[in-house]
Parts: structure tokens; C-alpha cells; sequence
């Protein structure tokens, strides 16, 4: 998101020309203050997709009920598109609590639809490449965080690679092929190496914008919202890689 704001040159609400903005010290407390809520809600979102994810699993009736019925694995998948595009959309229309609960709804059910890798790969291999991802992630978002380079650019074209990602993946949906498919798992995870620095430096300068409290609240969500995405787009793509099914 875009968004045009001056910081320096505030309108005074007493119509005393301009000031210069929050002190140095008020602008890092608001930005640390955004970040801890972005990376908390963005904590929980994972914790949810966790035992939505287990609890599935280890019902036969739930998976039965989520993956054995055409009309609910449809309506889920079209439920999460709905989701992630009426959030970044809508988000300033709705209320905070209808924008963190439908960051949860959309938790809840990407933990189910990540149900079914406890029966294709070995819990060691998942509990493995978590904590690889965890490290990466991390380095990545810190980076991201602190570094002085402007990766606005990179983040067009990370954004292209993705579209033409998800182009090649629906391509080797009708080819199969071993080939492509190790090749989508290598540039999704470069890919959303990027995306995780990227989208890191796009919450911090949002952050760093003078927003009202509650459109903030809002932001943070978002902001949570596009890092528990790229971390949980990173993990399954390392997890294809690592692979050690159970077969």
C-alpha cells in the first residue's frame, strides 16, 4: 500500500501554520509498538493454524468432512480467496474487531487446509523444516526491519514473479512434472525470502506514519496478515524440498 503522507507537514489543528512532526523518541516508541502487535497477532495466526491444522488430522470424521466433500473443499478454498482479498480491501470500512476476527477465521481455516501434510510427510521432517523456516524467516524480517535500501522496487518485481508462480504451478497441475515442480519449490522459496524482507520494511513505514490509533490497530492486522502468508508460503515450499514422505 501507497500511501502519500507528509509527516513534516502536518496542518496545525489550531491554524498555527505547520509542525514538525512526533519527536524522534515518539516515533520509535509507535513504530515498536505497531511492530509487537504485528508480530504478536501475527504469532497467534500461526498458533491457530497449528491446532486447526493437528485437530483435522486427527479426526478420520473432520478430514472426511473437509477433504472427502467437494462442496466444503471448494467453499473453503473460495472462503480463504474471499479472506485475503477483503482484507486489504475493505479493511478501513470494517470494524478492528471484524478485521482481526476474520484474520483469525482465515487462520483457521489455512490450518485445515494444511491438514493433510502429517499424512504425506514424517512429523520429524515438518518439525524440522519449521524450525528452518523460523530461522529464515527471521533473518529475513530483520533485515527487512533495519536495513536502509528501499526494496520498494524489488517488491514489484517479487510481486510479477509471484503472479508468474502461480501461473507454472497451475501448469504442472495438468503436466506433473518432477521437474517443474522442484523448480516452483526453488523460486517459491527465494521468492518469498524477498517477500518477507520486503513486506517487513512495508509495516515499519507504515508504522512510522502518524496514523489515528484505530486505523493503525487496523494496519497491524494487515501487517500480520502478509507475514504469517509469506511465512506459511515459505514453509511449504521447504517442506516440499526437504520432502521425506512417509511412503
Amino acid at each position: 500500500m501507497d500511501y502519500n503522507y507528509d509527516q513534516n507537514r502536518l496542518s496545525n489543528p489550531s491554524g498555527g501554520g505547520y509542525y514538525s512532526g512526533p519527536s524522534e523518541s515518539a516515533l520509535t516508541s509507535q513504530v515498536n509498538a505497531v511492530m509487537r502487535k504485528v508480530y504478536v497477532r501475527m504469532f497467534i495466526g500461526l498458533v491457530v493454524s497449528a491446532f486447526c491444522a493437528l485437530g483435522v488430522a486427527s479426526s478420520p470424521a473432520v478430514m472426511g468432512f473437509f477433504f472427502g466433500n467437494k462442496i466444503v473443499f471448494w467453499g473453503m478454498l473460495i472462503a480463504m480467496f474471499a479472506m485475503a482479498w477483503i482484507l486489504p480491501s475493505r479493511f478501513q470500512r470494517m470494524s478492528q474487531g471484524a478485521v482481526l476476527g476474520c484474520f483469525i477465521g482465515f487462520s483457521a481455516l489455512m490450518g485445515a487446509w494444511l491438514a493433510p501434510i502429517f499424512f504425506v510427510y514424517r512429523l520429524g521432517t515438518i518439525v524440522y523444516t519449521l524450525f528452518i523456516t523460523a530461522g529464515t524467516f527471521g533473518a529475513m524480517s530483520v533485515y527487512g526491519y533495519f536495513t536502509k535500501t528501499d526494496l520498494s522496487k524489488m517488491g514489484a518485481y517479487l510481486t510479477m514473479a509471484l503472479f508468474g508462480l502461480i501461473i507454472l504451478m497451475i501448469v504442472n497441475i495438468f503436466a506433473k512434472s518432477s521437474t517443474i515442480e522442484w523448480i516452483v519449490s526453488i523460486v517459491g522459496v527465494l521468492l518469498f525470502v524477498g517477500l518477507t524482507a520486503w513486506d517487513t520494511q512495508q509495516v515499519r513505514r507504515i508504522a512510522q506514519s502518524n496514523f489515528d490509533p484505530t486505523l493503525t490497530d487496523k494496519l497491524a492486522t494487515i501487517g500480520a496478515m502478509n507475514l504469517y502468508l509469506d511465512f506459511i508460503n515459505l514453509f511449504i515450499f521447504l517442506l516440499r524440498i526437504f520432502g521425506g514422505s512417509r511412503d
